[in-house]
């Protein structure tokens, strides 16, 4: 079983002099991530969810060795990030709306040189291409230069060429931001694709909806910190998630102000 361990990851940033003005504070760091530790396996999805700045980005790009954090480590079947993030690379998949596909290339071709760069032999580089064009109905745009292209259907590139290695572990980081309802749902059948793959998924988002759709466990992220992580069923409790999350945060909020 493929198993991600994220243990005790912890993040700060600099804040600079004009960033300190404008937000009205004297601390010259921020702690993005605090302490924010969990556990994912293969065949499931597991879900962060929590507001917009509550550290989901910065964890996800710890988890996909783009940032190194402070402290911690994320273990993927034992192997640390943090040391080998070379080989931590190839067995993962890293999706995030802030990363955009070249706008001058075509899906044709940007497919083929990330399989090249993976070193992807091919004739198995030719039947990913043709299982995954097909099921994305890429192959109709196939040679459409991307500039030319639909939000969604850019969308769906970067889905396709972020799992042409196969991975074992996929990482969407707000997967669904700027896209119609279909587009949405496409990308929402993906992530249960992979899952039925046997994948080991994570899932960041804001949307609750979402969560409630695709994920077996979640955690609830506030602040950098994680108040909340069970199966869905559990957090939930015969609510509506958006419930189960109002009545933490509001909890939390009235703690500080005691």
């Amino acid at each position: 079983m493929e198993v991600l361990k994220a243990e005790n990851l912890v993040k700060t940033f600099a804040i600079s002099e004009k960033q300190r003005k404008s937000l009205g504070i004297t601390e010259k760091r921020k702690t993005a991530v605090d302490g924010i530790s969990f556990t994912a396996k293969s065949g499931e999805v597991f879900g962060l969810i929590g507001p917009n700045g509550a550290g989901k980005t910065t964890t996800m790009r710890m988890l996909a060795t783009l940032i190194k954090p402070d402290s911690g480590d994320a273990l993927y079947n034992g192997t640390s990030a943090v040391r080998s993030p070379e080989e931590i690379r190839s067995q993962l998949s890293f999706l995030t709306t802030d990363l955009k596909p070249d706008m001058k290339s075509t899906p044709d071709i940007m497919f083929d040189f990330f399989a090249e760069l993976y070193h992807i032999p091919k004739d198995t580089a030719l039947r990913r291409k043709r299982e995954l064009f097909g099921e994305f109905g890429i192959d109709r745009f196939a040679d459409t230069v991307i500039g030319k292209l639909s939000q969604g259907q850019r969308q769906k590139v970067s889905l396709v060429v972020s799992v042409i290695h196969d991975p074992s572990f996929v990482i969407f980081d707000e997967p669904t931001n700027g896209l119609d309802i279909i587009a949405a749902r496409e990308v929402r059948d993906f992530i249960q694709n992979m899952k039925t793959a046997g994948k080991c998924v994570i899932l960041s988002t804001h949307l609750f909806d979402l969560v409630e759709k695709v994920c077996d466990r979640a955690a609830m992220i506030m602040d950098g910190k994680i108040v909340a992580n069970d199966t869905l069923e559990n957090l939930m409790n015969g609510r509506s998630l958006e419930d189960a999350f109002y009545d933490i945060y509001t909890e939390r909020t009235a703690g500080r102000e005691v």
